[in-house]
């Protein structure tokens, strides 16, 4: 008869530890997926950068791509930050450049509510990606 309660307590323990299971696999793969698109949100961005004909053109679409790539992957981040590098744009024509990408997002945590997570966790990506040497750039 002392054993009565006990069922209820390895219930209530269990219940919990799936419970922390599930909430961790969920942080785990936010981040994971959070990560990936922001890869690809950076590859997005620095190919839309490459075929721009001037740099200012090159920052204005490669920023709306990687937004637009972010929002296809459906990840929601507290800030984005989209970053251009055009340097390539000064070299002339019929030397290599490259133009890169860095991409960053805030990728929001607190809602998962697992113990000892941050409220948010950065994911960083960048990507290079190459001028067609033989076609005119403008600065």
């Amino acid at each position: 008869m002392k054993e009565r309660g006990s069922v209820t307590i390895e219930a209530i323990l269990a219940i919990t530890v799936i419970m922390l299971i599930i909430l961790f696999g969920v942080a785990v793969g936010r981040i994971t997926v959070a990560g990936a698109a922001v890869e690809a949100a950076a590859r997005d961005a620095a190919r839309q950068a490459s075929i721009a004909r001037t740099a200012a053109a090159a920052a204005r679409e490669a920023k709306a791509s990687a937004q637009e790539s972010l929002a296809g992957h459906d990840v929601h981040c507290r800030a984005v930050a989209v970053t251009v590098d055009t340097k390539g744009f000064s070299r002339p024509v019929g030397t290599p450049a490259d133009v890169s990408a860095s991409v960053s997002c805030s990728v929001p945590l607190a809602d998962v509510a697992f113990p000892g997570l941050p409220g948010s966790i950065e994911r960083h990506a960048t990507s290079l990606s190459p001028l067609d040497p033989y076609r005119t750039r403008g600065r």
